[in-house]
């Protein structure tokens, strides 16, 4: 049986400002019903496999497991401490699977790409999976459309049964190289993604890369239980090498074989993919929200929060969020990287935060701020609850838009309901839970002289967290 295992530990931030490091592209809905995780899972369902192994960042543990607990209940949930790339992720995930007691095929998937026909990419699977029985390590290619410059290539060695040997792998090209490729044929996109035997993949790490190997045996010997979540060893998964799977095992392996996929593919790794993936209107618009469009041609439009008009342009990105607005040629989108590189040195926190910030027992997101004070919109979950805590330097002042709130103050528990609200004094234990069946909205006034996240006393937390979580 087929073991998926689904890489989602990416922090990219080459569609900010929709996606940052705390909300990478994974967890954003783009195109389609759902996030690219929850779609990425959804596809697996013809397939009959196992439940899938998700590998994750731990910094984005809940808003993962929130994700997948609609979609997939009963996936294992395996936290990275720390970001090394995908081919110790998919090292410990095989020797996860080999430690259930068999030696399954696993089938390694990006959690953030777009595959048009679910039908087309499980029968691709089904034609791979006899070279994965038989010992190869099979990659999927996709047939180009254009001269590609941000994929790598597969080019096509002799035929076998469902695919071809590779004969190479080819860097990123420039785009005359990516011109003659594509004029050449017999050259594939890289996909990114793989089907193999848990065992093979480990054979290959141990004749290519043993220290990696050694060090993802003591982070699997060394993970522990952590409320819904395997926690792999931090010493011992930190101290391996990082490096991507293609660099450190399909670029070496002898037994490299590629199968052509035959749904469309995208990595929706820019905003030029995005375009080409989203349905766009008669003159090749592609818009989402609140938007107004006069003489506009061939651009993306995205609003989030507020009315965005465009008038008279062409071949434009604008993107708004409720912190940033983007505005940039088409063609040039691929460099919003060196905006946010540049907003980093500067010391500015938009690349890496979100506006709405996800907690296990919800999310909030911030309205209003001045020098002391702070209002923030917050959804609790039914049956959330944030922890028993009290703060040193801020009052706060709850009132229930929607939904019943079960609050603490010291020594006292009560119900407040729409429309009502409560006081929270500076230094007074307090908690908040939705007792209820529908979320729980609330704004929150903060007032005081510190309105950091940091100022938190954690007494009782049922999620076992630190106090900047």
């Amino acid at each position: 049986m087929i073991q998926p295992v689904i890489l989602s530990g990416g922090s990219g931030t080459r569609l900010w400002p929709l996606s940052r490091e705390s909300m990478p592209k994974q967890y954003l809905e783009l195109c389609g019903e759902g996030s690219l995780l929850q779609q990425t899972l959804a596809r697996l369902a013809p397939l009959g496999a196992k439940e899938p192994i998700v590998m994750g960042h731990q910094a984005q543990r809940f808003l993962m497991a929130e994700q997948l607990r609609e979609k997939a209940p009963e996936a294992r949930f395996v936290l990275e401490p720390e970001g090394r790339n995908t081919a110790p992720a998919i090292a410990c995930a095989a020797l996860l699977a080999l430690a259930d007691g068999d030696d399954p095929v696993l089938l390694v998937l990006p959690a953030d790409h777009g595959i048009d026909d679910t039908a087309r990419f499980c029968a691709s699977v089904r034609q791979a999976e006899p070279l994965a029985q038989t010992g190869h390590l099979v990659t999927f290619g996709v047939t180009p459309t254009h001269p590609e410059t941000g994929y790598g290539y597969i080019a096509c060695g002799e035929a076998l049964e469902g695919g071809f040997r590779v004969e190479r792998f080819i860097e990123k090209p420039d785009v005359e190289r990516a011109k003659a490729l594509l004029e050449e044929g017999a050259h594939l996109w890289n996909s990114g993604m793989f089907l193999f035997k848990a065992s093979r993949y480990l054979e290959e790490l141990s004749r290519l890369q043993p220290d990696m190997l050694k060090a993802c045996e003591e982070a699997v010997a060394n993970a522990h239980e952590d409320l819904d979540f395997l926690r792999l060893g931090e010493a011992a998964f930190c101290a391996s090498p990082s490096d991507s799977i293609d660099y450190a095992v399909m670029e070496q392996c002898h037994t490299a074989a590629v199968v052509p996929l035959q749904a469309a593919w995208s990595d929706i790794g820019s905003f030029r993919a995005l375009w080409e993936t989203l349905e766009k209107d008669a003159v090749g618009n592609a818009q989402r929200g609140d938007v107004w469009l006069e003489d506009t041609r061939d651009s993306l439009v995205l609003a989030e929060h507020r009315l965005v008009a465009t008038l008279g342009v062409d071949n434009l990105v604008v993107v708004e969020t409720a912190d940033a607005v983007l505005v940039a040629p088409r063609d040039q989108a691929q460099r919003v990287k060196e905006v946010v590189a540049a907003l980093k040195r500067a010391g500015r926190d938009e690349p890496n935060s979100a506006p709405r910030v996800h907690r296990p027992w919800g999310s909030f997101q911030a309205v209003d701020s001045g020098q002391r004070h702070q209002v923030k919109h917050i959804t609790v979950k039914p049956g959330g609850r944030l922890s028993l805590q009290r703060h040193h330097h801020r009052a706060e002042h709850w009132v229930v838009v929607s939904g019943t709130a079960l609050v603490t103050l010291d020594e006292r528990t009560f119900l407040v309901s729409e429309n009502q609200s409560t006081y929270i004094p500076i230094g007074v234990l307090h908690r908040l839970e939705n007792p209820g069946k529908i979320d729980l909205e609330l704004i929150e006034v903060q007032s005081g002289a510190y309105l950091g996240e940091d100022d938190i006393q954690r007494l009782d937390d049922v999620y076992a967290r630190p106090s900047s979580e």
